[in-house]
């Protein structure tokens, strides 16, 4: 092949990504594109709080427990992170979502050579200065997101908490670095509260995530309790997956203890923060139970008000310590 032929393959290849990105782009809010010309830093701090606070209820008051220096930092992390999920599940063609991932990954390199033209990337490389935040955390969302688009199915549980490691733990990681709490020990208990919660999301929306052509439930699992892709989708919950669904459920509860000493270990305004997700992770599970474990015919859900008790149980853990979420208690009351 002479360096002509290389040259327009190379080229054509080019116009083939750049009309995937296009096509992605137009499925997503016109606010997502990357602009020609960076924002300043301020009116990319301003971009993320409008999306954080926009998007996630629960977020909007995790932040009023946070001191007010941090939150521009919490702001950046999470619009990286719902771009970057979006990216990745609202483009619905799959080649489209990796063209627009792969050209999301090539911003990050470009926001760590201090090249940053998105505001989120604007935002986090001022979060990465102060934080001394590594490339990684970041890196691996994408990978999941990535992974997302090709495999529908896994194996062993192993192989969900593989998936875990990347799609759930960077999150964990990123906020114990925006909070001077990153250390290899809290790191641990974190990724088992993350993990945690992703396997609760994800038996939360075993019928939302069938709608995708996706399946967490582990397959090794499926089989041991006589449950199979049909089961899932005639939406009828089976005496089989009920006692899948009960399985489930407990293990991502175990998970969930493995992690509640870190609320013990970290100062206590993130330490608030923690127990919040935590109760509102264990609060999904039992909602699955009060359900008696079918999550096919309708969504287990958290009202309002069980939200806001939850975070005035949270706030009242910084004030009194005896309040906060132990062990002993996390598969009793909220």
């Amino acid at each position: 092949m002479n360096a002509a032929t290389r040259s327009q393959e190379n080229e054509a290849q080019q116009q083939s990504e750049h009309e995937l990105e296009e096509q992605g782009w137009a499925a997503l809010p016109a606010a997502y594109r990357i602009p020609e010309k960076a924002p300043t830093l301020a009116e990319a701090l301003a971009y993320c709080r409008r999306l954080a606070e926009s998007h996630y209820e629960n977020f909007h008051v995790a932040t009023w427990f946070l001191p007010k220096a941090l939150r521009p930092h919490f702001h950046a992390i999470y619009a990286y992170c719902r771009i970057s999920d979006d990216l990745g599940d609202e483009v619905p063609d799959s080649a489209q979502a990796m063209a627009l991932l792969n050209l999301w990954g090539g911003e990050l390199d470009a926001c760590y050579e201090g090249r940053a033209r998105h505001p989120v990337f604007v935002a986090l490389t001022a979060t990465i200065g102060a934080c001394a935040i590594p490339k990684e955390p970041f890196a691996d969302l994408l990978t999941a997101f990535r992974q997302d688009q090709t495999v529908k199915r896994y194996a062993t549980m192993h192989d969900v908490h593989g998936y875990c490691f990347n799609s759930a733990n960077p999150v964990g990681r990123l906020v114990l670095y925006a909070c001077g709490e990153a250390n290899d020990e809290n790191f641990l208990l974190s990724d088992a509260t993350c993990t945690a919660l992703q396997l609760a999301n994800f038996w939360q929306d075993v019928r939302v995530d069938f709608g995708k052509g996706r399946v967490y439930l582990p397959q090794e699992d499926m089989r041991r309790f006589e449950v199979s892709d049909e089961t899932i989708g005639r939406g009828v919950a089976t005496p089989e997956f009920r006692a899948l669904m009960r399985y489930e459920v407990e293990y991502a509860r175990s998970l969930f203890e493995v992690g509640l000493p870190l609320i013990g270990k970290v100062n206590r305004d993130l330490a608030i923060d923690l127990d919040l997700f935590s109760r509102g992770g264990l609060e999904i599970l039992r909602a699955i139970e009060r359900r008696d474990y079918d999550v096919l015919s309708a969504r287990p859900a958290i009202s309002r008000r069980t939200k806001l008790a939850l975070a005035m149980r949270a706030l009242g853990g910084k004030a009194l310590p005896f309040l906060r979420l132990k062990m002993e208690s996390a598969g009793k009351a909220a």
